[in-house]
């Protein structure tokens, strides 16, 4: 049961890189900036909207624990 947990921890810690959202012309973390939020607590979201090509772009992104922040997801809309 053990070794049933272990692999299965191993498989989802493996997969969550292959499932990250990637910025976009427009993101916060576009072109691989790393601003750091100093009195955001780590752990918590924040929104983020902008538009691009005529679609409105709406990204939740996570607080990390070294104050960076990481995309955790994105909706576009057609308006």
């Amino acid at each position: 049961m053990k070794f049933i947990a272990a692999a299965l921890l191993t498989t989802l810690a493996g997969t969550s890189a292959a499932f990250a959202v990637e910025p976009i012309p427009g993101s916060i973390t576009y072109g691989g900036a790393q601003p750091r939020l100093e009195q955001a607590p780590a752990g918590s979201n924040f929104f983020h909207t902008f538009y691009t090509g005529g679609s409105e772009v709406r990204e939740i992104y996570q607080v990390n624990a070294d104050r960076t922040v990481s995309i955790v997801s994105r909706s576009m809309s057609n308006d």
